[in-house]
């Protein structure tokens, strides 16, 4: 009966060292691609009167800000100055949804980790682990 029972038990532990490995495959296959796409990466975002336009990369960047020779003639020096970080906060925020949507499609589905990249929450990242320790605790209790 032991024998059964230690069959039984390394059937399924191959069979989830098999779905693992499989998970791991798919996501370092994918990771050259995932870089590259990061690297190309780029979001533009104007200003609401189109005088700025402000160019990110994936981790929110600057690459380069455009003005309209428009901008010149209000000569108001602060306005320009809030209206420039406005706007590259738009961009990096856009790069930020971008960057974290483009990742999410390479990680295993049903894991925290895609969910702490769309939502910042540490729980989501070690909510798995929360549940193993707490029926391992069970098991020994």
């Amino acid at each position: 009966m032991a024998e059964t029972v230690d069959r039984d038990a390394n059937r399924a532990l191959r069979q989830r060292f098999d779905e693992v490995y499989g998970q791991y495959q798919r996501l370092r296959s994918g990771l050259d691609e995932l870089r590259a796409k990061l690297a190309e990466l780029r979001v533009t975002e104007r200003s609401d009167d189109g005088q700025v336009t402000a160019t990110v990369g994936a981790r929110g960047e600057l690459i380069s800000v455009e003005l309209a020779p428009a901008v010149f003639h209000a000569r108001d020096a602060k306005a320009l100055s809030r209206k420039i970080t406005l706007t590259v906060h738009r961009a990096a925020s856009a790069a930020t949804a971008a960057t974290q949507e483009l990742v999410t499609g390479y990680l295993p589905e049903g894991q925290g980790s895609a969910e702490f990249l769309r939502s910042g929450d540490f729980g989501a990242l070690l909510g798995r682990a929360d549940a193993a320790f707490r029926d391992e605790g069970g098991a020994r209790g």
